[in-house]
């Protein structure tokens, strides 16, 4: 008499202990890729170079640097909209690294385990 419940052939078993096996790896690529960003910087310019802004990895501001000639006392709006620019910038490199390091890890697919990501 044949076995009711459980999983025909015993095949299913194997396949969630592999996709386990994927999921836990794909973690630690992440865990890993994550400490990698933390040491890297990304630095972005805005005015033509007079501004430039540098961040973390993890979006934190590390320095911003100025040319003598965007100091206008006169134009203080300009150069607050410059280093705006220029820290935005930079953010959105860590933005494009990340998910250019995101995609690499799950195939371009976002994980390929709805809810996963």
């Amino acid at each position: 008499m044949a076995k009711r419940g459980g999983f025909p052939g015993g095949g299913m078993p194997g396949n969630m202990a592999n996709l386990m096996k994927q999921a836990q790896k794909m973690q630690r690529q992440m865990e890993e890729q994550a400490k990698e960003m933390e040491t890297k910087e990304f630095s972005a310019t805005a005015g033509g170079g007079a501004v430039e802004a540098t961040v973390t990895g993890t979006k934190k501001l590390l320095k911003i640097k100025l040319d003598e000639e965007v100091v206008d006392p006169d134009d203080v709006e300009m150069l607050e909209d410059l280093i705006v620019a220029a820290i935005n910038e930079a953010m959105e490199k860590v933005d494009e690294e990340s998910a250019s390091a995101m995609s690499k890890l799950t195939g371009g697919k976002g994980g390929g385990m709805p809810g996963l990501f």
